[in-house]
């Protein structure tokens, strides 16, 4: 993704930070319900969540982890995280970052225990970055838990998109199409081990739409 790219992913969903959480998003509450179900064991561990967006995972990872950081790169998204996070008395544990998780992260090498990334990859040109980055981060023994739109949707035609109430008009944030192929690929390239390989379905759809991976007990290009 160029740079113009990000600007206009983060322009968008800054556009749609005001109404992310009420507008009718099958996506993003079976996400939620994933997140909740499948992630690996957080309890006083340190977090780093990628696409914290308006902190709709982020409070319940606040509440059993040691510390959590979230990146994002929409303001408006964060703003509206800020304000969900103030409301709850999760502060002291949480750090929120404005950051494109295309370039270098803000974090030190081997500095977290688990990486959770949702919905946020569909906006990355070049995913091999993330794992990469992510195998930097992690300590030994971390894990990573990826919950993405799944790729037979993006190729049904499934993307992020919303309509502005301001101006009536529909917004598509730009994306890029990719396979499972490339997540788990991406994933091993990195040094990363995939532990488990999941489709989740929305209750009303008889496609997939979510899918995921969790590198667990790695997270170092020298694990074996």
């Amino acid at each position: 993704m160029s740079s113009a790219d990000s600007t206009n992913v983060a322009a968008a969903y800054d556009r749609w930070a005001a109404t992310y959480d009420t507008d009718e998003n099958r996506t993003r509450d079976l996400d939620a319900t994933v997140v909740r179900r499948s992630a690996p064991e957080i309890a006083g561990r340190d977090v780093l969540e990628l696409g914290s967006g308006t902190g709709k995972n982020t409070m319940w990872i606040a509440s059993r982890a040691r510390r959590v950081t979230g990146l994002d790169a929409s303001a408006g998204m964060l703003a509206m995280a800020r304000e969900r996070l103030r409301t709850t008395g999760v502060q002291p544990v949480v750090e929120l970052l404005q950051h494109d998780i295309q370039t270098r992260w803000p974090i030190e090498d081997e500095s977290v225990d688990v990486v959770i990334a949702d919905l946020v990859l569909e906006h990355v040109e070049h995913v091999g970055h993330v794992f990469a980055e992510t195998a930097r981060v992690l300590r030994l023994g971390g894990n990573v838990f990826l919950c993405e739109l799944h790729p037979v949707r993006q190729m049904l035609g499934g993307r992020a998109h919303f309509v502005d109430p301001s101006r009536g008009d529909v917004v598509d944030v730009p994306v890029f199409r990719h396979t499972v192929a490339e997540f788990v690929n991406g994933g091993i390239a990195a040094g990363l081990t995939v532990e488990r390989l999941d489709d989740w379905f929305d209750r009303t759809w008889t496609d997939p739409r979510a899918s995921g991976h969790d590198p667990g007990e790695s997270g170092q290009s020298h694990e074996t």
